[in-house]
């Protein structure tokens, strides 16, 4: 369901490729509001270039970040200051998930590579009592309250660039090294799954094509 003319997409796509801004990032501070002000470990899943595992160092003791590309793994490391307690590694979260327990285990736009279940089953055998699982995933918009939440996102994703970039133009395209992968689980799949594994999750529809969940283990 395209509510808008191949005109219009491709005039927004160029505009987009313009000003590029990282959309998963927009919401790790709305992360970290979620958690608490300290904790002893953490677990970032999917860590990608660190940004989020650097982040969650300022609140734990120890935070592990794991991601299966052993590229961007890499990069990480580089930017990652030696005194931040952070250790990256290249791993496959579902198959050779790393040992907790855990206070915190975060996940940004990942888990729709992965087994969603056997991934949130994992989360919760790992985290501690009291700890709490935060996801920032994609879901492929199904119902009418979809389409509408990504047509509004669509001119506040254009408005969002030109702010970020503060309205100049990027010199060159911000490039990825990580396969990507169109989510292909609607969000009412999504909320009945998570259900299953994670009772009383909170989840939300979220601008930009993202929805949250949040759960604290009893």
């Amino acid at each position: 369901m395209n509510m808008l003319s191949p005109p219009v997409l491709r005039s927004l796509e160029r505009f987009n490729a313009a000003y590029p801004w990282d959309h998963n990032a927009h919401y790790h501070r709305w992360i970290l509001r979620q958690l608490p002000r300290r904790c002893s470990r953490a677990l970032d899943i999917g860590s990608g270039s660190g940004d989020l595992a650097r982040l969650l160092a300022g609140r734990a003791t120890a935070v592990t970040a794991v991601d299966s590309d052993p590229v961007i793994t890499a990069r990480a490391r580089e930017l990652t200051p030696a005194a931040l307690p952070v250790t990256f590694t290249v791993a496959d979260a579902v198959t050779a998930f790393p040992p907790g327990p855990y206070e915190v285990i975060t996940c940004v736009a990942t888990i729709h590579h992965l087994p969603f279940a056997q991934l949130l089953a994992c989360s919760r055998r790992h985290l501690a009592p009291g700890g709490i699982v935060v996801v920032v995933g994609l879901y492929r918009p199904r119902t009418r309250m979809d389409h509408l939440f990504a047509v509004v996102a669509v001119p506040a994703n254009a408005a969002m660039g030109w702010l970020k970039n503060k309205g100049r133009p990027s010199p060159r395209p911000v490039s990825m090294t990580a396969p990507t992968r169109s989510a292909d689980m609607s969000f009412a799949d999504i909320v009945r799954k998570s259900g299953d594994v994670l009772p009383g999750a909170r989840l939300r529809r979220r601008l930009f094509w993202r929805y949250t969940l949040v759960w604290v283990h009893p």
